[in-house]
């Protein structure tokens, strides 16, 4: 999958494993790069749902379209898919096995 960020301020963040670790710590960082690594070779958006351990759901409310992955509780990778328009299904529902490229906006705790 294609993989962009919201801004470069965010790309500089995730540009190396050092900046991951300076941004998150220690304990977040090899979560997060793990998750990446899954992302960046998983053909479309569909194959990460059914990944151990990844929690990954769609957002609802104010983050409707924004779908988010664990790191290490309570911190999620959010990111929202990178199409116009977004491919949907029938029912109005986000058409994973379409969405091939996505922009990472945050990690964040957003139960906060």
């Amino acid at each position: 999958m294609d993989i962009i960020f919201i801004n470069k301020k965010l790309e500089k963040k995730f540009s190396s494993p050092r900046e991951i670790v300076k941004n998150w710590g220690a304990e977040n960082a090899g979560k997060i790069m793990q998750r990446l690594v899954e992302l960046d070779a998983a053909p479309c958006l569909l194959d990460i749902c059914n990944l151990p351990g990844c929690d990954f759901h769609e957002l609802i409310n104010n983050r409707k379209c924004q779908f988010s992955v664990s790191i290490k509780q309570p911190y999620r990778l959010v990111f929202v898919p990178d199409h116009n328009p977004i491919p949907r299904k029938a029912d109005g529902g986000v058409d994973l096995k379409l969405v091939t490229a996505i922009c990472i906006m945050e990690v964040v705790n957003y139960h906060d």
